[in-house]
């Protein structure tokens, strides 16, 4: 079965760094640049797992993954947390929310994988 990934990010080249990263390992893919289009795609595509961005238009980051965690139906999706915001605040709120992991902003193709596939394998992302 392929991995879906739920890619949450609304600057273009850093979707396209994702995208062509998770492409290459054959990851079945859905890109949202808006914030307030990320609810409708996590029930329309059911992910794996999910990629968020924390600053986005029109809905935060951090507040869709509080949605996302306190909803039966998708509670169990692991979330991998990317911002460019790396303060030590910033990552206690975005885990209380509910994130999984936390990375900050710019990343190597090296911690993007290992977050995603320590979340897939349920452990939590330093």
């Amino acid at each position: 079965m392929t991995t879906k990934v739920l890619i949450v990010e609304d600057d273009l080249l850093n979707r396209m760094f994702y995208e062509a990263v998770f492409k290459q390992r054959g990851y079945e893919l859905m890109l949202v640049d808006d914030g307030a289009r990320v609810l409708d795609a996590v029930d329309s595509f059911a992910p794996d797992i999910i990629t968020m961005d924390i600053h986005l238009p029109h809905v935060s980051g951090r507040k869709l993954i509080r949605e996302i965690k306190k909803n039966p139906r998708t509670q169990h999706i692991p979330i991998l947390a990317i911002t460019a915001y790396a303060g030590k605040l910033d990552e206690e709120g975005i885990r209380r929310a509910g994130a999984g992991g936390y990375l900050a902003k710019p990343l190597s193709i090296d911690s993007l994988l290992g977050g995603v596939d320590a979340l897939l394998e349920g452990q939590k992302v330093h």
